[in-house]
């Protein structure tokens, strides 16, 4: 199962978001990696290359990779409506985004690993691809044998609350309601950059 196992804050500067979550390393060195550090001279930005950094971070934000992103793109632009905003509402519709959001887990890398590890049951069957594409009325539940977990103990405590989620505390269930609309999706990506990068 692929993904990306590289360094993490490297990534996070050079977007200069914490696009994995809080990162001292980061803080500290707010400005793009490289030798030369604060002092390089960096040149003017082409349309083409701010197109590009816009679309490798959302491949980084919800951990997808190149095929897997460009498949999602095809999928969204087949349907009627705006092309990036359904580009990432199946993004957030993906599987293990969605455990991240009902707060099971406190990262997507978790939620991965918790999908993969046959922990999430969805619609009471166990689900262990990540990248599942979940539908309206789909019920994701934590396993009974893992409700015990400290990891999902300790991320439930501080988990949010999202409108197109809904979670049922006492049974550690959620039903993932509704595909959100962009105002609903708190990440910082400008879609329509994507979309122009893609239509050429």
């Amino acid at each position: 199962m692929a993904r990306y196992i590289g360094p993490k804050t490297k990534i996070a500067r050079r977007f200069r978001e914490a696009i994995y979550g809080p990162d001292k390393g980061l803080e500290k060195r707010n400005f793009p990696p490289g030798q030369h550090g604060p002092n390089k001279r960096r040149a003017k930005q082409s349309e083409y290359s701010i197109q590009l950094t816009e679309k490798q971070k959302a491949k980084y934000t919800y951990g997808i990779l190149e095929r897997q992103f460009s498949n999602l793109y095809k999928k969204a632009s087949a349907r009627p409506g705006v092309t990036g905003e359904i580009l990432l509402a199946l993004c957030e519709s993906r599987l293990d985004n969605t455990v991240f959001r009902l707060g099971i887990a406190t990262k997507r890398s978790g939620a991965r690993q918790l999908v993969s590890h046959n922990h999430i049951l969805v619609n009471g069957n166990v689900v262990n691809i990540p990248s599942y594409q979940l539908r309206p009325g789909d019920r994701i539940s934590v396993r009974e044998k893992s409700k015990s977990l400290e990891a999902i103990t300790m991320a439930l405590a501080t988990r949010k609350n999202f409108d197109w989620l809904a979670w049922n505390d006492s049974n550690k269930e959620g039903v993932f309601m509704k595909f959100p609309e962009r105002v609903q999706i708190p990440e910082n990506i400008r879609e329509q950059l994507i979309v122009e990068l893609y239509s050429k």
